[in-house]
């Protein structure tokens, strides 16, 4: 830090210049991202137990609801309902990743490590943006081994790897764009615990009120059109249809989001990470401002 004199003023710090521009700060989050990302890997067992509770949720949601849960145009089939269900718990997997995100930054808050990356000649932004590639590569890895457990259920791809590229990227597209709503709460609350409760407690009702787990044709009347507009909703769909997993007979409701999930998914994520990243990058700068 340097200082500035005034006359008949005692001397003050100065916080560094940040550097501009996007090249530098893309360097400057790839650096925190790699910071993030080392962190992670020092805490073996918060990955590992990050992996046990998608997992449970493929063996529990495929052998205990399988063959009670009807799908219009299959019945009540438990391999059906396993290649139906597959798109929602990994859209799950992807969302509840955001509680993770904001205790994260609500731990670095609250250790006062934002304030010496305050300190820093860096891009604001990028202190945000780092967590959050960081969040998206262990949630790629997440994924990685869900589909290798949805494999070994009996889960299949039918409509080739291109196209199920294109599902899993969509649920990552997703996943980092909810991380900038857990980033949120994360420098909005005052500890990571609390950040971990705010961050859970809206992405139970949003993917229990959706096509996750059950059509919305199986919903009351009112509460259908809720589940059909729902963000989540539209990735799962549009994931159920890049990997093949809707029955012969399924008939998408008439909704615009079910009708072109893939477009919907993708105007979803967009917006809610335009909205929510710069809502957290302001709410950064006032809180360390």
């Amino acid at each position: 830090m340097s200082t500035v004199d005034a006359p008949g003023a005692p001397r003050r710090p100065v916080a560094p210049k940040a550097r501009g521009g996007v090249v530098q700060s893309f360097s400057d989050s790839l650096i925190v991202a790699r910071r993030n990302l080392i962190r992670m890997l020092r805490i073996p067992e918060v990955i590992i137990f990050g992996l046990f509770q998608p997992v449970m949720f493929v063996v529990l949601f495929s052998y205990v609801f399988g063959g009670s849960i009807s799908i219009p145009g299959a019945g009540t089939d438990p391999e059906d309902y396993r290649s139906f269900l597959m798109a929602g718990i990994f859209a799950q997997t992807v969302t509840f990743a955001t509680a993770g995100a904001g205790a994260g930054i609500a731990e670095d808050m609250h250790k006062g490590l934002i304030d010496r990356f305050r300190s820093l000649p860096m891009a604001r932004g990028a202190v945000l943006t780092g967590r959050s590639i960081a969040d998206a590569v262990q949630t790629a890895l997440t994924l990685l081994v869900l589909a290798v457990v949805a494999v070994l259920v009996g889960w299949r791809i039918n409509e080739g790897i291109l196209k199920a590229l294109g599902a899993f990227g969509l649920l990552l597209l997703l996943g980092y764009a909810f991380t900038w709503i857990g980033a949120l709460i994360g420098l909005t609350v005052r500890t990571p615990e609390a950040a971990t409760s705010g961050g859970l407690v809206w992405l139970f009702p949003l993917t229990f009120v959706s096509i996750a787990f059950v059509p919305s044709q199986n919903m009351p009347g009112w509460l259908q059109p809720v589940a059909e507009w729902n963000p989540f909703s539209a990735t799962v769909q549009a994931a159920r249809e890049l990997f093949g997993n809707l029955p012969p007979g399924f008939q998408a409701p008439d909704a615009w989001p079910m009708q072109n999930p893939v477009l919907a998914s993708v105007l979803w994520s967009v917006l809610i990470i335009a909205v929510f990243r710069t809502l957290a990058v302001r709410k950064y700068r006032s809180a360390t401002g």
